[in-house]
């Protein structure tokens, strides 16, 4: 099957196997503490726990046991019918199509078979971590699968965990308006617990306006137990906004790059654009003012865009682009390497926009935007895909912090061809184009104080040891092919 097929039924089947180790591990509970008034056929009892509950006919048991029968692909639709009709959170989340002819029953029992080894052993190994990571696992395999389509529902695990590590969203509402399949708010949650804190301090709005994937997204979270507010179904962020008044204190996203058919003639004279109206052509500063109109007071963004966003002139672009600088809300400006995204070979850059810096967290950056070049860090996984490691963000993360003056951060230095803090007077120098090599400068060349003559001499003696040694070499393979007979003397 195409990966875009296969995606579903996979998918599909590790949500199903999750929620009902979910449910099998609060029943155990339940059944031991019956005596204690404790009901285990009390649904009230899961959900007061967040847990889904789990009807006879889709528990994993019952549909293992069906898993090398004919029949299995209507088992397994009437399993998702049935947790969507006892679960209404989950309404027309699920997949139902396993009964259809053209997909194959014996492959599909020994695929449940497979599903149904994740997880076993002792708690800590049914935990919804592990499936989660799973999930997650296929969602990245499927994106490169899928190539340019796999970038509409999947952000790179790396670049979220830049936005992340540099946002640290510890407290307060984070909102993506183009969610995909949820993976900002998955690392958010993941930071938060990383960190200390408690999963319950954040709460997470986000929407999408492909129906597929939506569903994704719905079961990504639950599958990691995060309780959140997509919306009762797809819809896309400019012409149905789900959360009209939702100010978030913390923008997530990864919107469409360069899209050129959002729309926009339509919105003419809409209260987003407060900096100017985006043109119909490209949707960049639409999503721009889109995260910048959702902000809390306090409240901060960092989104991925194409590179054109920080030097485009057209339409209109740069006086949208000008306007936001001099409102000094662009905290902070990251040139990402190229290959990072399977939907684009191209490189992006990430923004971090803050709504208002005159107050609290803000202030001792009033007037100041950092820079940071990040374009050779990285690694190539394979021949078309690049990912930052953990040492790459730390670096970003931590120079970002560092000229924050954040608690624990190290001392904030510019750093040339790394790092470097601009003043809105040069960035109006540079008719407020945003791009970091433009501000960062060259490398810093090491220092070289060896004269020409004594580098000369060092070298020439350097060339003369490898010419004996070459012809050392020579004399010995020579010897070798003569006495193997495939040598003489004679040309």
């Amino acid at each position: 099957m195409d990966a875009g097929e296969y995606k579903h039924v996979l998918l599909g089947l590790i949500f199903l196997k999750y929620i009902s180790d979910a449910f099998d591990e609060h029943r155990k509970g339940l059944v031991a503490n019956k005596a204690d008034g404790a009901n285990p056929e009390d649904r009230d009892e899961y959900r007061a726990e967040n847990v889904f509950w789990v009807p006879k006919e889709a528990r994993w048991a019952h549909l293992q046991a069906h898993a090398r029968q004919a029949t299995i692909g209507k088992v397994l639709d009437d399993a998702m019918v049935a947790i969507e009709r006892d679960n209404p959170s989950l309404k027309g989340v699920l997949p139902k199509e396993y009964g259809r002819p053209n997909l194959d029953k014996q492959r599909l029992g020994e695929l449940i078979d497979l599903v149904g080894t994740i997880g076993l052993g002792d708690r800590e190994n049914r935990s919804k971590d592990i499936l989660g990571r799973v999930y997650e696992y296929f969602l990245g395999q499927f994106a490169s699968a899928e190539g340019k389509k796999g970038g509409q529902f999947y952000t790179p695990r790396c670049v979220v965990r830049v936005l992340v590590e540099m946002l640290a969203p510890y407290k307060g509402r984070i909102y993506d308006p183009c969610c995909g399949s949820g993976g900002m708010f998955v690392q958010s949650e993941k930071f938060v617990e990383a960190h200390g804190g408690r999963l319950g301090d954040i709460a997470v709005y986000g929407q999408e306006s492909n129906h597929t994937t939506w569903r994704l997204a719905k079961m990504n979270l639950a599958i990691r137990g995060i309780d959140s507010n997509l919306g009762e179904e797809h819809a896309g962020s400019f012409h149905r906004d789900l959360h009209k008044d939702l100010k978030a204190d913390f923008v997530l996203a990864n919107p469409p790059f360069n899209d050129s058919d959002w729309g926009g003639e339509r919105l003419g004279e809409d209260v987003r654009w407060k900096y100017g109206t985006p043109p119909s052509g490209n949707a960049n500063f639409a999503w721009v003012q889109h995260f910048i109109h959702h902000l809390a007071p306090t409240g901060i963004a960092g989104f991925v865009l194409a590179n054109g966003s920080m030097s485009s002139n057209q339409s209109g672009e740069g006086e949208i682009r000008k306007a936001i600088v001099e409102a000094d809300q662009v905290d902070c400006m990251v040139a990402m390497p190229g290959q990072l995204f399977y939907s684009t070979q191209i490189p992006v850059c990430l923004w971090f926009i803050a709504r208002d810096k005159r107050n609290g967290r803000f202030r001792n950056r009033r007037g100041e935007t950092l820079f940071i070049d990040a374009r050779k860090m990285g690694m190539l996984i394979d021949r078309t895909h690049r990912e930052l490691n953990d040492e790459d963000i730390a670096r970003i993360a931590g120079t970002y912090h560092a000229w924050r003056g954040d608690k624990g951060a190290a001392k904030y230095e510019d750093i040339a061809g790394f790092c470097r803090r601009a003043t809105r007077d040069e960035i109006a120098a540079h008719d407020f184009v945003l791009t970091p090599g433009r501000y960062v400068g060259a490398e810093a060349a090491e220092e070289d104080d060896e004269s020409f003559k004594d580098k000369m001499t060092r070298l020439v003696a350097t060339l003369r040891e490898q010419q004996k040694e070459a012809t050392t070499l020579d004399a010995a393979i020579v010897a070798n092919l003569r006495q193997l007979g495939f040598w003489t003397d004679k040309p």
